[in-house]
């Protein structure tokens, strides 16, 4: 459906455009999440930052997800499936560590000293490469709504219909664009599904940076000549 992770963001980027008026801040999740985000940050003319999260696998087959934690100290877990599955709370707490120490290791790479963009009153995008059970968007979601936006919308390419049906319950609107009736592997939607790497995040995160500074600096001059 995509040739690659910005196209899929132009192409999003055209469903969002209404959204430009609201001022937004626009929020993707490392890794892959953000070239998609920062294709739309630059259609809308919105600040671009990170929200990170990180899914909790299961010790034996670590693509069954478990529940995910996000920056803040926000978890989700599914209780039942946990359950199901036998893991031990000692195990369970082994993955929490090891993700959570994944997860500050991140937050200090992409941020790299830089404040996060205010969230409060704002209307906020949140944007991944694609949902497929929906589990780390849910911890995201929570870190995001701890901070008061004004209203919260979540944005992919791709979902599987089931997880933005329950998704869309926590958001004020979610915007994709396609879904699908199962879950199913993410790169499949793409042509071009190499993994982002850490320096393509901060150098996205960078020349968004860059770009709203340079949209500011005259309206600075201008209140400074007054």
């Amino acid at each position: 459906m995509f040739a690659d992770l910005r196209d899929a963001g132009r192409r999003l980027a055209e469903r969002l455009a209404a959204h430009a008026s609201d001022k937004p801040v626009v929020l993707g999740m490392p890794r892959g999440g953000v070239p998609v985000a920062a294709e739309i940050a630059e259609r809308l003319g919105a600040p671009l930052d990170i929200i990170v999260a990180r899914k909790i696998g299961c010790p034996w087959q670590p693509e069954l997800a478990l529940g995910a934690i996000a920056e803040g100290g926000h978890r989700v877990v599914d209780d039942e499936l946990i359950a199901a599955t036998g893991v031990d709370p000692a195990e369970l707490d082994e993955v929490l560590r090891r993700e959570a120490a994944e997860l500050a290791r991140r937050v200090e790479r992409y941020r790299a000293g830089r404040a996060p963009v205010p969230l409060r009153d704002r209307v906020v995008i949140l944007v991944d490469d694609g949902i497929a059970t929906g589990c780390t968007a849910r911890a995201a979601i929570a870190a995001i709504r701890a901070h008061g936006p004004r209203r919260l919308v979540l944005a992919a390419p791709v979902a599987s219909r089931s997880a933005g049906r329950e998704l869309g319950s926590e958001v004020d609107e979610v915007v994709v664009g396609s879904d699908v009736p199962l879950v199913f592997s993410i790169g499949e939607a793409y042509a071009d599904f190499r993994p982002t790497t850490d320096d393509e995040v901060t150098d996205l995160l960078d020349l968004a940076a860059e770009r709203v500074a340079s949209r500011s600096a005259p309206a600075a001059r201008q209140e400074e000549a007054r």
